[in-house]
């Protein structure tokens, strides 16, 4: 039986592995830990990607507070980050992570993704964003994915319609960046309903791209 046609009391929150690892073909999405700091800001240095507006990157002042609050958001139960890696080599080439974990309601964002410059518009993001969406309905039984980026940030908005994510608005001034900007963050989802169709989706760009799934 399909999990999302179950009664909902068959579907009462089972417990959470939050250091499961999502493995791919060629992405393995490994569970953040305390003494990745250094991967992170060698990924982190191809393009300085400190140095980005619209995304918050650790650089060396930074790293040790950016662990440490991915990891006390996992503790909490609300949070689980990923080191996302190359199978064949092990090198970490950025992060990402499901966030905002609502068990009650089956819903999560996922967010706090970067890639080192060189692995960008690559299949790297979207092997990675699979993996997650398979996880996120599949294993965890959501109904909602939710994923927000920054208005000016062009590229990130056309990757997250290219996923197959519905634009549902802009939220004025929805945070304050490092460098005192109030942002505008754009809003995007994808429903339970719509998981088969992104997923067939995702496939077969996987798969016109040389890849595997």
């Amino acid at each position: 039986m399909n999990p999302m046609s179950m009664p909902p009391e068959s579907l009462a929150p089972a417990p959470l592995d939050l250091q499961a690892t999502l493995l791919g073909p060629r992405i393995r999405l490994r569970p953040l830990q305390a003494d990745d700091g250094p991967a992170l800001l060698k990924a982190a240095a191809d393009g300085e990607l400190w140095r980005l507006p619209f995304t918050v990157v650790p650089s060396a002042s930074t790293v040790q507070t950016y662990l440490a609050e991915a990891l006390a958001g996992r503790e909490a139960g609300t949070v689980m980050p990923f080191a996302t890696e190359l199978v064949d080599s092990g090198e970490v080439i950025g992060t990402t992570r499901f966030w905002k974990i609502h068990r009650r309601h089956r819903k999560l964002e996922i967010g706090a993704t970067w890639l080192a410059a060189r692995w960008q518009r690559s299949f790297a993001n979207t092997e990675a964003k699979y993996l997650m969406l398979r996880h996120a309905f599949e294993v965890m039984h959501c109904v909602r994915v939710q994923l927000t980026t920054d208005e000016i940030n062009h590229r990130s908005r056309a990757a997250i319609t290219r996923l197959g994510a519905v634009q549902e608005g802009i939220v004025r001034h929805e945070r304050i960046m490092p460098d005192g900007r109030k942002r505008n963050s754009v809003r995007f989802s994808i429903i339970d309903d719509e998981w088969p169709q992104v997923q067939q989706a995702l496939r077969q760009r996987l798969l016109a791209g040389g890849g595997q799934v």
